[in-house]
């Protein structure tokens, strides 16, 4: 017999103190890949698996309007964005992203990162150490802001970098990193939504055709245009992501590091090996925990009730650790991708399903992508790795190793 909602306990505290390892510990000691608990005083499901996140992903059972805890919003996302949308209206929205991000656009975004990449790496003197998460944040910033067409004088480089590097390191937490991700958000809104109605006054002109220019001109579904500060939101949602790669090219310093044998494979120049290689980086590093939703009417799954409005959770972090999906999950084996078509419901630290008509993220292409360009000029580099601290705490959401991956080029 499931047990009556009064009887859950809320894990909100218990959340905050393990991290990812939250949800995949309470589903280990259930016995069970589906389990209920209470989650900020709401009733709540658990889930994982390919056919749980197909069940999750299915619009006829759980909407994500109203999910996105206000805290992320203020941080990650941004209020009303695409993210906090469904049917008809996410679609609709959505397009803008799916037609920007075209295979052509995702080469010349690569292009533009690799040249960042080679003039930043260029410039570190010998012998004397550089933070790799803080430069490859700078050197994704200036690639995608001249991709979006976002003004960015060399100067304001390092700002910027930091500013959309501090809108993700705050989205799990509500403490000062929580701070300074909201204070961050209302000043580059409103530095965005400055330049859209300069835009649209013609007293600024941006390329035709730009990202910038698209989300300016937008209009939703109804002929209405964004009001500035939306088209803010939407135009940090193309920056800030790409910007977040930093995260998955500090982990894959960290796998050339543990697995110094994977260099000589990336160096090989094999396109399906680098791929491979960072799907790997992806699915055994951590990143985002879990993603939430509600369930629209009254719902089970795995003969666990799921009432009408209570919140469901997709494990994310414990569905790319599944054994069964995953044979020696916690082995980093980037050759289990080779030959193999990706399910769109198996490999999830981005989401599930179709991102042309769902929520798994638009960008993931573009994140595969990058991760592929600036993973192979890292294992081509010549560079020494000090002593540091590289640990990596599955409490602290998002993660990273602690030291940013110093290195020192020979």
């Amino acid at each position: 017999m499931p047990p009556r909602p009064g009887l859950l306990v809320d894990n909100t505290l218990r959340l905050a103190a393990e991290g990812y390892g939250w949800l995949p510990n309470l589903r280990r000691r259930e016995g069970t890949q589906t389990v209920q608990t209470r989650l900020l005083g709401q009733r709540a499901v658990g889930l994982c698996g390919p056919e749980a996140a197909r069940f999750f992903y299915d619009e006829a059972h759980i909407r994500r309007h109203g999910a996105i805890p206000g805290p992320v919003q203020d941080t990650l996302f941004g209020r009303r964005a695409v993210h906090t949308l469904d049917g008809a209206d996410h679609r609709h929205r959505k397009a803008i992203f799916t037609s920007l991000l075209t295979p052509d656009a995702i080469t010349t975004l690569q292009r533009y990162a690799g040249t960042a990449w080679d003039e930043t790496v260029d410039r570190w003197p010998s012998w004397q150490p550089v933070v790799l998460f803080d430069e490859v944040s700078r050197v994704l910033a200036r690639a995608v802001c001249q991709w979006v067409g976002v003004p960015l004088a060399e100067p304001d480089v390092a700002t910027v970098a930091a500013d959309m590097v501090a809108l993700v390191d705050g989205f799990g937490t509500l403490g000062p990193r929580h701070w300074r991700a909201r204070q961050t958000r209302g000043r580059r809104e409103r530095w965005l939504a400055e330049l859209v109605e300069q835009v649209r006054q013609g007293r600024r002109a941006v390329d035709a055709g730009s990202a910038f220019d698209v989300i300016a001109r937008y209009r939703d579904a109804d002929g209405e245009p964004l009001d500035p500060r939306l088209a803010a939101v939407e135009i940090l949602n193309l920056v800030r992501p790409t910007v977040a790669v930093c995260w998955f090219v500090s982990f894959a310093a960290h796998a050339l590091h543990r697995w110094p044998e994977l260099r000589a494979r990336l160096r090989s120049g094999s396109a399906d090996y680098v791929t491979a290689f960072g799907h790997e980086v992806r699915r055994f590093y951590p990143f985002a925990p879990f993603v939430a939703g509600h369930a629209v009417r009254d719902l089970a799954w795995q003969d666990v009730p799921i009432p009408a409005g209570s919140m469901v959770l997709l494990d994310l972090y414990g569905q790319n650790h599944l054994p069964e999906l995953w044979p020696d999950p916690y082995v980093f084996d980037p050759e289990r991708f080779l030959g193999r078509e990706i399910g769109a419901f198996e490999l999830v630290p981005q989401g599930g399903g179709d991102p042309r008509t769902g929520h798994r993220c638009p960008g993931e292409t573009t994140t595969v992508a990058l991760l592929a360009t600036l993973s192979a000029r890292l294992a081509d580099l010549d560079y020494q790795v000090p002593e540091q601290d590289l640990g990596i705490s599955l409490r602290r959401v998002p993660t990273r190793p602690r030291s940013g991956f110093v290195l020192v080029r020979g």
